[in-house]
């Protein structure tokens, strides 16, 4: 077994937020042991219905691949791909030693693993097992079982189609080739206002305002991620 172990002494190790799609990568608040991510976060739209639906993103790492300048800015050295860590998940334990302080507001802290498979990027969430984060320490943990039953494929949003698609669960698991995230899933999102046409073809935030107070709120500490590769 080939295990992962992350505890953030000298940096974030590759770990980020999102900011949005122009603008990329966040850094996130390093102190020596600790990450934390904070609200309010990015509202992701890019699998809004027909796709899996809107999510917030609180921590992600590449898998594979080089970095660029922003990504590097963000998170630094990628610890990762720095230690040619295997992409396949498939049966994959992982543990978080976390904290925090969370309005879910109908939201879970959950996996997600992204991979590019025939000529697509595809993204599978581990939505039937979530990390619960409470105020004191705490450290859960998660197998990525692959059984459909535990999963749920992003998708896409309209327009988006050239980019995003669905792949079958055991290849994209088989092979996270882009990134790991960690999200809150699904959200609420509605327009503040009347939106001229279909809210889910526009971009939530950016095309039309929402209710923030409809959305997840806090802040999550992570002292320890560990991944024990099947």
């Amino acid at each position: 077994m080939t295990t992962y172990t992350e505890t953030f002494d000298d940096g974030p190790a590759g770990w980020c937020g999102w900011e949005d799609n122009v603008r990329g990568p966040r850094k996130l608040e390093w102190a020596p042991g600790t990450l934390t991510s904070r609200s309010p976060w990015w509202v992701d739209y890019n699998h809004a219905p027909p796709g899996a639906g809107y999510l917030n993103i609180l921590y992600g790492s590449n898998t594979r691949g080089a970095l660029d300048e922003r990504t590097l800015d963000a998170g630094g050295r990628n610890s990762l791909i720095d230690g040619g860590f295997p992409t396949d998940y498939r049966g994959a334990r992982v543990t978080l030693r976390l904290r925090g302080e969370l309005e879910t507001r109908g939201s879970q802290l959950v996996f997600l693993g992204q991979g590019r498979c025939d000529g697509k990027t595809s993204g599978w969430l581990c939505s039937g097992r979530p990390f619960p984060v409470t105020e004191d320490w705490s450290e859960p943990s998660v197998t990525l079982d692959p059984d459909p039953a535990l999963w749920r494929c992003l998708g896409t949003r309209h327009g988006r189609g050239e980019t995003y698609g669905e792949r079958p669960l055991e290849r994209i698991l088989g092979d996270v080739n882009l990134n790991i995230l960690l999200i809150l899933f699904p959200l609420t999102v509605e327009p503040m206002g009347p939106v001229d046409g279909d809210p889910h073809r526009l971009r939530a935030g950016f095309d039309y305002p929402i209710w923030r107070s409809r959305l997840p709120e806090g802040y999550v500490v992570l002292d320890t991620l560990r991944i024990e590769f099947a």
